[in-house]
This record gives C-alpha cells, structure tokens and sequence, in this order.
C-alpha cells in the first residue's frame, strides 16, 4: 500500500481508535484522528486525507450530517464503520455519499480489503478509469461498447448497456437502488425497484454462467446491487 496516503479517522471510541490506528499504520498508512464532527471536518480541509474512515453516533452531529458536508466539496472516498446494521441506515450513509458501510463488529482483513476497493475507485474517478473491466469470463470495452464471454460478443439493448456501464464504471462499490434508478432512469422512487430487478434479471441471463447464482451481479439485500470486477 502507498505509504503517502492519510486516512482521516472520525471516531469518538478512544479503543476504536487506537485498534485503527494500530492497524493502518502497520499498513504503511499516515493516520490523522478526529473524536467528533466537527473535527474531523476541519481536518479534512486542512489535511486532504486519501480516505475518511467515519463512525455514525459522534458526540455533536450524526456521522450522515459528515458525510453530506464532505460530499458538498469532496469526493474523498468514505467508509462508514458503525454498529447500525439495519438496512435504512446503510442506505442512508451510501445515498449521501459513504462509498462503503462495514458493520461492527469487522475482521481487519475484511476492513483492508474495503480500503483497498475505495482507493481504487478514487483512482479511477480522478480520471484514469479503466476502458477495459473484467468480470470473470466477461470483458467490457466501456469506450467502444462491447462485452464479450471470452471470444463471443454479447448483445444488449440501449437501457442494458447504460445499466451495465454505471455499474462496471463503479465496479466494487455498493449502489444503492435509488442512485442507479436516478442514473440510468431519471426516477428514483422506491415503486420502481422491481423495474430495476427485471433489468438486473435480464443482464444476468446474459452474463452469468448460472444467473440463478450471480458472481458478477451481485445483489446486496434492501440496499442495491454491486458490480464484482476481477477474474
């Protein structure tokens, strides 16, 4: 891992912290610590940190307060670490602008995987997105727009293609069924989720060797859908 890149923690659990702490500096990280709100907003401006790492329950303003003020002039990626394991939360921390959610309690291995995810898609995001995504057997050339299984093209309608394009564009980040609906459709109300399912069905049917067991579609239950990229 770059040992150039700061990760902001926000977190007002002093043991928490120091577990962080502990583990992202033995990972070659510079760690920056915030015990509210407020705090870490500021260190956000003054540090430009390369990821926030952002508890839900702070002291003086909810960790969803956080993530719509960073959101307003930052896209430094976000992982949301919180013991709310209930579905609307989750939604609620990726709809305004978390790239992640990890429950409490979480296995380091899982938590550096997460981190590893974010920073890559930071990467792309700032400009050097991929044209060419590999899903297992599948190939997806975004700037010509083709998908192929292994040497056979796959044919997709217009809706499909744009469906796919947003998900592969934020392959390993968790979408929610709004922000996809309001991307690919322009409508975003909850009634229209099973329009979604329909498409994700179609797209699985495609690409999936089984569709009824998606390694590349995944579903993420009550929150979205997830794009798994990599062979």
């Amino acid at each position: 891992m770059n040992n150039d890149v700061k990760v902001l923690l926000i977190n007002d659990e002093p043991q928490i912290l120091r577990a962080l702490k502990t583990i992202l500096s033995a990972n070659h990280f510079t760690v920056i610590t915030a015990t509210n709100g407020e705090q870490g907003l500021a260190l956000a401006v003054a540090n430009e940190p390369g990821l926030i790492i952002l508890d839900l329950s702070l002291p003086d303003m909810d960790g969803l307060k956080v993530c719509e003020q960073l959101r307003e002039w930052s896209r430094i990626p976000i992982i949301v670490l919180s013991v709310r394991d209930n579905e609307r939360d989750k939604v609620a921390a990726l709809d305004r602008g978390a790239d992640d959610y990890l429950t409490k309690p979480f296995g380091i291995e899982e938590l550096m995987a997460r981190i590893r995810v974010a920073l890559r898609h930071s990467e792309q995001s700032l400009g050097n997105t991929k044209s060419i995504i590999t899903a297992g057997p599948i190939t997806i050339d975004l700037a010509r727009h083709i998908i192929t299984r292994e040497d056979d093209e796959i044919h997709l309608t217009a809706t499909e293609f744009s469906l796919l394009f947003y998900l592969a564009s934020n392959a390993d980040r968790v979408l929610t069924h709004q922000a996809i609906l309001t991307h690919v459709w322009g409508f975003s109300e909850s009634d229209h989720v099973e329009y979604l399912r329909v498409y994700i069905g179609q797209l699985r049917k495609k690409l999936e060797i089984d569709p009824d067991d998606p390694q590349i579609l995944l579903t993420e239950p009550g929150i979205g859908y997830r794009f798994k990229s990599g062979r």
